[in-house]
């Protein structure tokens, strides 16, 4: 029996947005990542190290905060050992970003195994007095924990950074061009060390906020593909920070959708309704992927390739 009365509009926008938060964060840091020319598939190891970091400095200190900072740090540490590895060992990106999340999902489940079942301390909400009673759009808009706004703030700071300031139009000349940008003097490998660690410092943040504001616990493997998925969203935004906004509240939409089906009860299996958000992004990555010569447009023209300063 389908039971539609316990559904409510407004919960249901607010759960999305919380539930599109950690991918968000992570497929906006990936995106300077990639505008760098630099492409690291290690995002959900990134993310998963910040759950771990970040659960466990906020239980052994009791707060949150401390907690969010150990998981930015703990992201920015496993970003520093891929930018070492790629930019001055020169070692295959696509190899070692998948090396990066095998090694982040192993050390995360070492440190955690004490950690289970044990409840973090809460992350206050920046209820907006008056505001956040408002009918509709009160719970929607005003009634958020922290994270979630500096999440649509650093989406918009990229905005601007990579549109309106001369660093950000040397990072895109390095992504496009970086022969062209080191012979003009630019320190290439330097930029896109920094690239790396603020990727880094974002994807450990959404993995945070996945251990201590959306599920509140830890629980080994945790990410559950959302590295992945940031991934692909960076690919559906068409490398633009204000798609990134859009790609993330469309699959935190798919993702709340699949477990407000299963609550209310619809008739299909909850093995089929748990695929539905990773099947939405392949379906996805089809789509964007049948354009070829627009898709190759888009995207950064040294992306992946290895600069050697002495060509």
């Amino acid at each position: 029996m389908i039971d539609l009365a316990g559904l409510s509009p407004a919960a249901l926008v607010a759960s999305l947005m919380v539930a599109a938060t950690p991918i968000m964060l992570a497929a906006i840091g990936e995106l300077v990542v990639e505008k760098s020319g630099v492409l690291n598939l290690g995002v959900e190891g990134m993310m998963i190290i910040g759950a771990v970091c970040g659960f466990v400095a906020a239980v052994e200190t009791g707060s949150p905060v401390v907690g969010l900072c150990a998981a930015i740090a703990g992201g920015m540490l496993l970003a520093l050992i891929f930018a070492v590895l790629t930019q001055v060992l020169l070692s295959n990106q696509v190899a070692t970003g998948l090396a990066l999340t095998l090694f982040g999902l192993g050390l995360a489940a070492m440190m955690g195994q004490s950690y289970a079942g044990i409840k973090p301390p809460p992350t206050p909400r920046l209820d907006v007095p008056v505001l956040s009673d408002l009918p509709g759009l009160g719970p929607i808009l005003f009634s958020h924990d922290g994270v979630l706004y500096l999440s649509i703030a650093v989406v918009f700071g990229v905005w601007l950074f990579l549109r309106q300031s001369r660093a950000g139009l040397v990072l895109r000349a390095t992504g496009e061009n970086h022969d062209a940008a080191h012979a003009l003097g630019y320190k290439v490998v330097r930029i896109r060390i920094a690239a790396i660690l603020f990727g880094g410092a974002m994807a450990g943040l959404g993995g945070a906020y996945l251990s201590l504001i959306r599920v509140p616990q830890w629980t080994e493997g945790m990410t559950a593909g959302a590295g992945w998925i940031a991934l692909a969203i960076v690919v559906f935004a068409a490398w633009k920070p204000w798609r990134i906004l859009i790609g993330a509240y469309l699959f935190g939409g798919v993702t709340m959708l699949q477990l407000n089906l299963q609550a209310i009860g619809v008739g299909i299996g909850v093995a089929y309704l748990s695929m539905a958000p990773y099947i939405v992004t392949i379906l996805v990555l089809v789509i964007m992927s049948a354009d070829r010569r627009r898709a190759s447009l888009n995207a950064p023209a040294c992306l992946g390739r290895a600069f050697h300063a002495s060509t």
